[in-house]
């Protein structure tokens, strides 16, 4: 039987595409219209954002913890979190956590691997940007990284909090991130992370100037593999 899976949700759009993508691909492993068991839980994204910006990590574990505590309380046997910015506060929060977690850097860093990437450009808010969360993550697999300079980080942050996390997405905001991840490709990058889970629902892969890492569908699709093995690598 699969494994329930937890997804502690931050921001809608991305954890709705996380939750969209795992119903979707499942069947093709499990049969027509089949699912692991899902749940979710989400505190507002405003609860979040204030220790975001005060950079109060303990209370963003705090509120992650909340969630997972009450995910494993209804049954959930592994979490997943579609948002890589809090990801910061992975650490403190796998170790106190109920059930085991899969972490999104992981995820997009195996799949960077397996396709001999080797240095990402890294998008998303300039939080996960200018963080440890991708660096501390792709140096365990000899791959390097790269980010935006200031001014792009900026306007990619404002697209993010402005426009995507609301379900808008803006043409002049795509072509804008094409025209970064250009310059990213320019720097050396030979891949891209989407690193912010709404992201991949603004950037066409098909016109991106790099090969694309959708951190949001990766971490579904490592999550729905993890459900259905019989010897979970995570599994306490």
């Amino acid at each position: 039987m699969a494994k329930h899976i937890g997804i502690v949700a931050c921001s809608a759009e991305g954890a709705a595409l996380c939750y969209r993508t795992l119903c979707a691909e499942a069947p093709v492993l499990m049969g027509e219209y089949m699912h692991p068991e899902i749940s979710m839980h989400t505190h507002p994204l405003g609860n979040y954002m204030v220790n975001i910006r005060s950079g109060d990590w303990d209370a963003v574990a705090g509120l992650m913890l909340s969630s997972v505590r009450k995910l494993a309380d209804i049954g959930a046997k592994l979490a997943i979190c579609p948002d890589n910015t809090i990801h910061q506060a992975f650490t403190s929060v796998a170790s106190r956590s109920p059930i085991p977690w899969l972490h999104i850097a992981e995820a997009a860093g195996r799949e960077a691997s397996i396709r001999g990437f080797k240095t990402l450009g890294i998008t998303g808010t300039k939080y996960l940007m200018t963080g440890p969360v991708y660096p501390e993550t792709l140096r365990h697999l000899g791959i390097a990284c790269e980010i935006p300079e200031a001014a792009d980080r900026e306007r990619i942050d404002t697209i993010i909090f402005k426009e995507l996390v609301n379900g808008v997405f803006k043409e002049e905001s795509r072509l804008y991130l094409n025209t970064v991840i250009r310059k990213l490709k320019e720097s050396g990058c030979d891949g891209v992370v989407l690193g912010c889970t709404e992201i991949p629902l603004l950037v066409d892969p098909d016109d991106c100037p790099l090969p694309t890492l959708d951190s949001t569908r990766l971490l579904a699709r490592a999550a729905l593999r993890e459900s259905l093995a019989e010897d979970s690598e995570v599994s306490r």
